[in-house]
């Protein structure tokens, strides 16, 4: 009975014992897994589409910082700034993935943004580039997209894409996507002041719809809803590479292409600066650099090779890369609306 009784004592203690040490080893399972980092990305919809680099760049990521990487989308860039302009101080976002040269001086002003310690050696891009904040991670030109199979005679210039009304055309509205920024700066270039209130309105009588982002309007493109989209000149290597489809064509104009360069950077306010920093390193690195132009379609910022169709591709000719001041950009997006409305 005692040899029982003892047996008994000792299975209830070894049973608390293998009861407390799971408990113990559930609780500190729990606290390491609440002490897991965790950055906050805001970027916008095509970027963390099924599509897109960010559901490829994320394991990546998260394996090598031991954290967990959270990807927020908006619309297009403009709306994302937009929302953080908003959000100022109290944003949950360490990260914005979407700026662009064309908001660049906007978003220096914002003081919303600090420096990052991203080595820039290895940057590879049509100007030199020594921004310590605001870090470029692609680039491309503008240009007008089109089938092939349906569209025999494209134009070979912006002024004649603006003058003929037989053309069907989409584009972006300027306040909410930097695409739209990018039409507004390019019509700017190739038109004297005097003539641009005019070329808005001629483009008007033959315009589809002005949408709010790339995603809906190159979507309603491909519905056949236009005879050209604003895009980019690498769009087409979607098509080829993706699809096996080579009807698609980027117009050449005779004027040159605005190139635009797309930028992320660190919050201010972010509570996560080192990994926010390593997440931008990280954005540069041959292995992101390569999922980063096969998924959003856009040049590489270093020297690296992509694949065939990357490799071969030669840009059309550069007008400018444009750096407006925020009274510019301002004063051509109210001209742009008093144009659309008369």
């Amino acid at each position: 009975m005692f040899y029982q009784a003892s047996y008994k004592l000792s299975y209830k203690n070894l049973s608390k014992k293998i009861i407390y040490s799971a408990l113990a080893l559930s609780l500190s399972g729990s606290i390491f897994a609440a002490e897991k980092p965790a950055l906050t990305v805001y970027s916008y919809d095509s970027f963390t589409s099924d599509w897109g680099p960010a559901p490829k760049l994320k394991p990546i990521f998260e394996q090598q910082c031991g954290c967990e990487l959270n990807f927020v989308p908006f619309e297009d860039g403009v709306t994302l700034f937009n929302r953080l302009r908003l959000e100022n101080k109290s944003s949950k976002a360490d990260v914005i993935i979407g700026l662009d040269n064309n908001l660049l001086p906007e978003a220096r002003e914002s003081k919303l943004f600090a420096e990052n310690n991203v080595d820039l050696s290895k940057l590879n891009l049509p100007i030199e580039w020594q921004d310590r904040t605001f870090l470029p991670y692609d680039y491309g030109q503008y240009a007008f997209i089109y089938d092939q199979d349906k569209l025999k005679n494209p134009p070979t210039s912006l002024k004649e894409l603006v003058e003929r009304q037989d053309l069907k055309v989409i584009y972006q509205d300027p306040r909410t996507s930097t695409v739209g920024r990018g039409l507004l700066a390019w019509v700017n270039a190739v038109y004297p002041a005097d003539q641009v209130n005019q070329a808005w309105q001629t483009l008007a009588k033959h315009t589809v719809t002005v949408g709010k982002g790339w995603s809906e309007t190159y979507g309603a493109f491909l519905k056949g809803e236009s005879d050209l989209v604003l895009s980019y000149n690498t769009s087409p290597l979607y098509h080829q590479i993706h699809e096996q489809k080579n009807n698609y064509v980027a117009a050449e104009f005779s004027e040159g292409h605005i190139v635009q360069i797309e930028l992320a950077a660190k919050l201010n306010s972010s509570k996560q600066s080192e990994l926010a920093d390593q997440f931008l390193a990280f954005l540069i690195s041959p292995e992101a650099q390569k999922i980063i132009a096969l998924h959003n379609i856009m040049l590489p910022v270093i020297k690296t090779e992509i694949e065939p169709h990357f490799d071969q591709f030669v840009p059309a000719k550069t007008l400018s890369v444009p750096f407006p001041e925020k009274a510019d950009s301002k004063a051509q997006i109210q001209l742009w609306q008093q144009a659309l409305s008369h």
